[in-house]
Order: C-alpha cells, then structure tokens, then sequence
C-alpha cells in the first residue's frame, strides 16, 4: 500500500510533494499524474491532487491525447472536486501544448511527404473529438502557403464544398493543395465518402489545373495518405 494513499499533500515528505519536486528534481522527475495535480492545486475531502488526477489519467487510459478530448463539462461531471476553475485549468494547459507542437511544425512548411502534413495537421486535428477537414496550400517549390479549415461537423462526418475549396486555393494563387480531415474514432480507414470526396476534388483540382497532391486522415497517434497508398 502506498505510504501516502491516506494523506493529504501537506502531510507529504517535502521533496514528494509536486511543486518542491518540480524544484528540487526538476520537470523530468514528474509524472503525468503529479504535473497534472499541479494544475489541479488541490484534490477533494475524499483523495489528494495527484489521486485525483492519477484517476483522471487511469479514465483515459493514461493517454494524454484521450484527456486532451474531454471538455470541460465532461472533467465537472465525472470527477468530484473538478469544478470550473480546475476543468478550464486542464483544458487551457493541454491547449497550449496543442499550440506549441502547431508552431513546431510550422517551423518546417516544405512538404516532402506525407509524414510532413501529418507533423503539421496533428496538433489541430489528432484529438479533436469532431471532424474537421482543411486544405493545404503550397506554391511551386512545396512550401505551405496557407492553410485553410473548410468545414466542422459532428463525430462522424464532414460536409465541404469544392467551390469553396477550389476558391481558397485561388485565392491564395497555390500551385497545388492538399487536403486534411481527423477521424475522431481512430480509425485512419477511409470511408466511401471520403473516397468519392477525393475524387471529386481530384477532378475539380485536374481541370482548374491545381492538382490534389494527397488526402490525409489524421488520428492522435497515426495517419492515413492516398498518395501513400496509391489512390491519387
């Protein structure tokens, strides 16, 4: 049994409280659980911070791409001693780490292949827990030029105008594009609509000479890429 599982943080010996770890050990010798009880600052009458936050993560299987798709109503109403402030706390912190890796990526805008869309979409799309589809847009040496969110929908699917597509993409006079959606399931498998939407756009791209270089679908932790397989 764990020495501390009946007391509070206060009680704990200085250097495991996670605060003073963090500044005696530094960031690395935290778990998840003990960076999270940080952000949550106190736990219930019931259970400490990092008990708390260890059963958050154990609910998501201790995926923080999982916690990364709970709202904040999703953290108030599963979790005793989450209220507003704790919930916007976790969502705010996990949001920025989205930023971060989206500016990473942005970084490096040459598309060389498929893997470099993913490094760029996945901070945008890899947890989301609805589907979104967006267009790159790339002049003539590859580089992104733009990019461009065409439509939101539900869990399962996505409306999108090619027009709308194609106009973007003129708009920004892009030599060729790309085109991006998440499927919130995590399955990277694509579906008859997605198909026929590729080769729609593909067509479209053909005729208005702005060629449909790829279709990404993106998961939290993987993809898939018709160019990859074959299918543009």
């Amino acid at each position: 049994m764990d020495t501390y599982q009946h007391l509070s943080i206060k009680e704990w010996a200085l250097e495991d409280r996670p605060r003073e770890k963090l500044l005696y050990k530094g960031l690395s010798s935290l778990s998840d659980a003990e960076l999270l009880a940080i952000l949550i600052g106190s736990g219930s009458t019931k259970e400490s911070a990092v008990e708390l936050s260890k059963k958050i993560l154990r609910d998501c299987k201790n995926n923080l791409n999982a916690l990364g798709k709970k709202t904040i109503n999703d953290l108030k109403a599963n979790y005793h001693g989450i209220g507003d402030a704790k919930a916007i706390s976790i969502v705010a912190s996990l949001e920025l780490g989205r930023r971060r890796k989206l500016q990473e990526g942005e970084e490096r805008s040459k598309v060389t292949g498929s893997h470099d869309v993913f490094d760029i979409m996945e901070p945008l799309l890899g947890d989301l827990p609805h589907e979104e589809f967006w267009v790159l847009m790339l002049n003539r040496s590859n580089k992104v030029i733009g990019k461009n969110k065409v439509s939101q929908g539900g869990i399962s699917g996505t409306v999108i105008d090619v027009r709308l597509i194609l106009k973007s993409a003129i708009d920004h006079l892009a030599s060729s594009i790309i085109l991006c959606h998440n499927h919130p399931s995590g399955n990277r498998q694509p579906s008859e609509a997605d198909n026929k939407i590729t080769n729609k756009m593909s067509e479209a791209g053909r005729i208005m000479d702005i060629p449909v270089l790829d279709h990404i679908i993106v998961t939290d932790n993987a993809y898939f890429s018709y160019a990859d397989e074959g299918m543009l």
